[in-house]
């Protein structure tokens, strides 16, 4: 069974990223991908939410 989980980071920095990737893959999950929300007045993002897998591996017989 695949697993997903979802990492909303508010405060979206190099190091905040960096970070939520570094600590989440140590724990087993593999990044899928990142979307941004952003704000109409500013080219950085408002918010980041950080997408991760992870292969349950129980077996079904």
């Amino acid at each position: 069974m695949l697993q997903y989980k979802v990492i909303e980071l508010s405060n979206v920095t190099e190091e905040s990223v960096e970070e939520t990737l570094n600590e989440w893959s140590a724990k087993g999950w593999c990044y899928d991908g990142m979307q941004f929300a952003m704000r109409e007045s500013s080219k950085r993002p408002a918010m980041a939410f950080v997408l991760f897998v992870k292969q349950d591996n129980i077996s079904i017989e």
